[in-house]
């Protein structure tokens, strides 16, 4: 009989974490699951963990290709699922009782869902820092499929362990890619151009574990260069970017400059620059000529990216801009 869902674990190297994460999936509330771990070649001790974790339970499989890498490994994960609902996990996190049950319930009653994240807790506190606090803070009031997809550019608003999705959507739209870019990014990235409705259910289903040796403080992947990069090429496609409106980029600083050129290198053309900064207010950025904020309030309008990132900036900017009429995701976009 196919199960309710499928978990795609992977695993490398987390025998210090893997019995929690193990443990809050058999304390699941809904029984009908089955678990395709891939062990990634760990040297650790995880793989006798698994193997006694898979004795005790005929409902998980576990693979061995040897080290063959996280995309390749989720991807495999993938390839030998069942379920035409498919949750992803991580060795590190642990899921709250009722999380693959309220998934399944929600994504059975709204076909018009097609991926469904949670909201997320970070832990423990004693490592947190600031930065990753503000992150999930933000993360975790994007919502709404309107609220992920105007954010979508800002950081990933979607916290891959907490992920569930139609078996379809991997299918149509996978797999995940490998380079050197967040796989998970580009693939909420990948489902947003392709129209697909996601949304977050408004309650904490996952722990999340940060640590030292976490992949998105050391792997090069997940540098802000490589964010900037594959939010630039996706960017640059988006058919409101493509249209016949002028775009005017919010931000005139070298830093913003440098982003900016990442688009630019892919074909879109900006108008003019916005800035507070009377120093740059007059002057021009290539062929592009510096205003002040107020220079906004015309009609017809242009499609404003907001690249200004500074804490709290991002709230007075938009503030700004809806007094003038403009529209998140209509007529403008914060990109982070």
């Amino acid at each position: 009989m196919t199960p309710a869902c499928s978990i795609v674990l992977p695993v490398y190297n987390a025998a210090e974490t893997l019995p929690e994460c193990l443990e809050s999936i058999r304390e699941q509330t809904l029984a009908d699951w089955e678990l395709i771990i891939v062990d990634d070649g760990s040297d650790d001790g995880s793989s006798k963990l698994l193997s006694q974790f898979a004795a005790s339970d005929q409902c998980v499989t576990v693979l061995s290709p040897g080290r063959i890498g996280l995309v390749p490994a989720i991807n495999l994960g993938y390839e030998n699922t069942q379920s035409d609902l498919v949750a992803r996990m991580d060795a590190d996190d642990i899921m709250s009782p009722t999380r693959l049950q309220k998934q399944v319930d929600f994504l059975h009653a709204r076909l018009d869902v097609d991926v469904l994240a949670t909201q997320v807790k970070l832990f423990p506190d004693d490592v947190l820092q600031e930065g990753y606090r503000e992150y999930a803070r933000w993360q975790n009031e994007c919502l709404s499929p309107d609220e992920i997809a105007d954010n979508i550019y800002v950081e990933s608003p979607l916290a891959n362990p907490s992920v569930m999705y139609r078996r379809k959507i991997y299918e149509q739209h996978g797999p995940y890619r490998d380079g050197l870019f967040p796989e998970d990014y580009d693939f909420w990235l990948r489902l947003h151009a392709a129209g697909i409705v996601m949304e977050k259910l408004p309650e904490v289903l996952l722990h999340w574990r940060e640590s030292p040796g976490r992949a998105t403080r050391n792997d090069p992947r997940f540098s802000r260069n490589a964010f900037d990069r594959i939010r630039a090429e996706y960017l640059a496609r988006d058919p409101r970017i493509l249209s016949d409106r002028p775009v005017v980029v919010w931000g005139a600083g070298r830093k913003t400059r440098q982003r900016v050129q990442l688009i630019e290198a892919l074909g879109v053309e900006i108008s003019a620059y916005i800035d507070i900064d009377p120093n740059k207010i007059g002057g021009k950025i290539k062929q592009a000529d510096v205003h002040a904020s107020n220079w906004l309030d015309q009609s017809p309008k242009p499609f404003v990216l907001n690249y200004v990132t500074n804490h709290g900036a991002r709230e007075v900017i938009a503030a700004e801009l809806q007094e003038y009429g403009y529209q998140l995701g209509e007529d403008y976009l914060s990109v982070g």
